[in-house]
């Protein structure tokens, strides 16, 4: 079902529309959704699972789970305790890699320091790794293939191509991030769209002599504490005309109001990548069950 949003751009008077493009992207998963069940007569379906009770995870999973069942994705959830051993949960991958009727299998990081996270993603069906992590995923990921790709990066390229950017030759990007979730692949997907891409962090010196000559920036450092506290990107750190992301939340990296006016685009915070997360968590969900019931 269309609306008149439909038809309005993704970056309107320099702002780039994070829920505008998820709300696109989650009525369409859920039209192939209903036209898939049609077709075959199962249903996709996401399993969670969290290890010890965070607050903050518990909050993103619920989230994860309301979008789904908003899309026609059915979901189920494992809560399990803090002191839940690594054998235990490697039990419950294997039996939700076995599981015909589970098309996703998303575990919550970060886990328990007893829990070793490399083994736990690695045991993950690859078919089903909706997060995009599986050693697997990473490696096609290496060779050009986005299939399953990590839901943050992704939304970002996302976001990126629907503004018109969708191809980077002769433009340079900047990231301020080198985790597993956000900068590193970040990276692939943008040398995929032929950028030529820096890589900036903790210990880099003089960052803003790499944003200065950033075409697009991206940045992901989230260590703001408060709405006091100084923003780490300010307009002087910019290029003019310049598309910046900012992906912390829930205060942001870049000084919203006032870098504004000299990029071409700019995500706010919240309301920019945040939704993009949830949207391309939906989509590797339907592709991961379109690829098994195939």
């Amino acid at each position: 079902m269309s609306n008149e949003n439909d038809q309005k751009p993704i970056c309107e008077d320099g702002v780039i529309k994070g829920r505008r493009l998820s709300n696109r992207i989650r009525t369409g998963v859920q039209d192939e959704v209903e036209a898939l069940v049609a077709k075959h007569g199962i249903s996709p379906k996401l399993v969670t699972v969290i290890v010890g009770g965070d607050p903050g995870s518990e909050m993103y999973v619920r989230m994860k789970h309301k979008a789904s069942n908003k899309a026609g994705i059915l979901s189920d959830h494992h809560g399990l305790p803090e002191d839940t051993s690594q054998e235990d949960l490697l039990k419950l991958i294997d039996k939700l890699n076995n599981d015909e009727t589970v098309h996703g299998i998303l575990v919550q990081l970060p886990l328990p320091k007893h829990i070793d996270e490399k083994k736990i993603i690695g045991a993950i069906d690859p078919l089903k790794d909706v997060d995009g992590f599986s050693p697997t995923n990473i490696y096609r990921l290496f060779y050009g293939g986005e299939k399953l790709s990590a839901a943050t990066p992704h939304g970002i390229v996302t976001m990126l191509d629907a503004i018109g950017m969708d191809d980077l030759s002769s433009k340079h990007a900047v990231i301020i991030n080198r985790s597993t979730i956000v900068g590193k692949p970040l990276i692939f997907l943008l040398l995929n769209r032929n950028a030529t891409v820096t890589v900036c962090h903790s210990r880099t010196a003089d960052l803003p002599s790499f944003t200065r000559q950033a075409d697009v920036l991206v940045t992901a450092i989230g260590r703001r504490k408060s709405e006091d506290d100084s923003f780490y990107i300010s307009p002087d750190m910019i290029k003019e005309g310049a598309v910046v992301i900012d992906v912390s939340t829930p205060l942001g990296d870049v000084d919203f109001e006032a870098v504004k006016g000299k990029a071409k685009c700019v995500t706010p915070v919240p309301g920019g990548v945040g939704p993009m997360t949830i949207a391309m968590l939906l989509r590797n969900v339907l592709d991961a069950y379109s690829a098994q019931i195939s």
